[in-house]
């Protein structure tokens, strides 16, 4: 069964309405706490809508990560009806309905852009006051980003309305923003970047309105709060579509300015569309392995494992590599050391076995995860993958010795007769 008749305009004047008997969603794949809410809010007279990327998801037969409600009723109202709310944000006032200490419900009052006589004299409030104009669902919903995100389901009729086209689109796999992308862009630079990920996470096409207007305002991601970037990068690295969106932004000038001049390569993007299928297989990721993923390419580039260079030089080489990137994101000096100690990893690992300091190196804990991070490589950039094998077999039996042609390059140092023995340097 299609999700929706055809119909002439996709952003028709009036809701499409979709009743129960037309769509898939069933109540017994809503969170039972959810439910609760919405049931209370709706005994209580006010709507109770499921909304944004929890219907979404449901329609394309998907498992939500969350379920959000929206209502008509005011944050202070909502708090009335449960025991267990509490109201949070400033700039944007929402109910938190709490059950136990891990799971909570966030409820929404539904919002319209604010006029000119909604705002107060002093334009010092404006900013704070304009997101909390309550309005009605229509109005709510032509204030979100992305049609697919929304689309509302009734609990009072268990139906499905679409006031901006939503519908078609998702019917289509098709992304599209709401209202033009250039002044929705202009509104929030990060819209771009989440349009990449959306399409990538849903295997959507980009609408091709929303491609030209990310083109046009790509400049604009610069001026995005670093820390809200950092975090959306994160969020593509967790949903393991990180290679393929900063593929998409590359190409559409996006990546430079969202990366503080970051440039990418082919050879990143390999080893990425790999570090992804690896989350998809469920292994966590950790900011230092993005870290490293990300500048290893160039890091190897600028010392490449067989000009074998003293150990201080490469780790001088792997700080400069970090430190721009890690300054402009204030990342923590802890991850930037292990990212650090990742790519110095692969370094050593690159150059072969039978070096000075092998014995330390095998033990430090850092080597596992560079050597899982080195062989991801070897795959992306077609090298040597008995070059992996060979130490990690080294790392399962630490007591093996090293080939014999690599013991003699290096021989152990004598001691003199009858004198005082020399201070050598520490091993590198």
């Amino acid at each position: 069964m299609p999700l929706i008749p055809p119909r002439e305009s996709l952003q028709p004047a009036e809701p499409v309405i979709l009743p129960r008997a037309a769509h898939s969603i069933s109540r017994s794949r809503i969170d039972p706490h959810t439910l609760q809410v919405l049931y209370r809010l709706h005994r209580a007279g006010h709507l109770a809508y499921l909304v944004g990327g929890g219907v979404r998801d449901l329609l394309l037969g998907r498992t939500p990560k969350d379920f959000d409600v929206g209502t008509n009723a005011t944050p202070q109202q909502v708090k009335r009806l449960f025991r267990n709310c509490f109201l949070v944000g400033r700039r944007f006032r929402l109910a938190h309905v709490r059950f136990g200490p891990d799971e909570l419900v966030e409820v929404a009052t539904f919002r319209r852009q604010a006029t000119a006589e909604d705002l107060p004299e002093d334009p010092g409030d404006h900013h704070l006051l304009a997101e909390n104009v309550f309005g009605t669902p229509r109005e709510d919903a032509y204030r979100r980003d992305f049609t697919i995100n929304a689309l509302f389901y009734d609990i009072a009729t268990f139906s499905i309305i679409d006031h901006v086209g939503g519908l078609a689109d998702l019917e289509a796999r098709r992304l599209r923003v709401i209202g033009d992308p250039l002044v929705r862009f202009n509104e929030d630079p990060v819209r771009m970047l989440r349009a990449l990920e959306f399409a990538a996470r849903l295997d959507f096409a980009l609408d091709e309105t929303t491609r030209e207007g990310i083109y046009a305002r790509a400049l604009l991601i610069a001026e995005a709060a670093p820390a809200r970037i950092r975090e959306e990068l994160l969020e593509l690295f967790r949903h393991a579509v990180a290679g393929k969106v900063l593929r998409q932004a590359q190409a559409c000038g996006l990546l430079e300015p969202l990366l503080a001049g970051y440039e990418g390569d082919d050879a990143t993007f390999a080893l990425l569309d790999r570090l992804d299928s690896r989350t998809r297989d469920g292994v966590k990721i950790n900011e230092s392995l993005v870290l490293a993923a990300l500048f290893l390419s160039r890091f190897l580039r600028q010392c490449p494992p067989k000009t074998d260079l003293p150990i201080g030089e490469v780790l001088e080489l792997a700080n400069l590599d970090l430190d721009l990137h890690c300054g402009y994101f204030r990342i923590a000096h802890g991850i930037r050391h292990q990212a650090r100690e990742l790519l110095v990893g692969c370094y050593r690992l690159g150059r072969g076995r039978g070096h000075r300091g092998e014995r330390r190196f095998l033990q430090h804990p850092a080597t596992p995860q560079a050597l899982e991070l080195f062989q991801l490589w070897l795959e992306a950039s077609g090298g040597d993958r008995q070059l992996a094998a060979a130490w990690h077999n080294a790392l399962s039996q630490p007591d093996t010795p090293a080939p014999a042609a690599a013991e003699r390059k290096n021989p152990p140092r004598r001691r003199r007769r009858g004198g005082k023995r020399r201070r050598t340097p520490p091993p590198a």
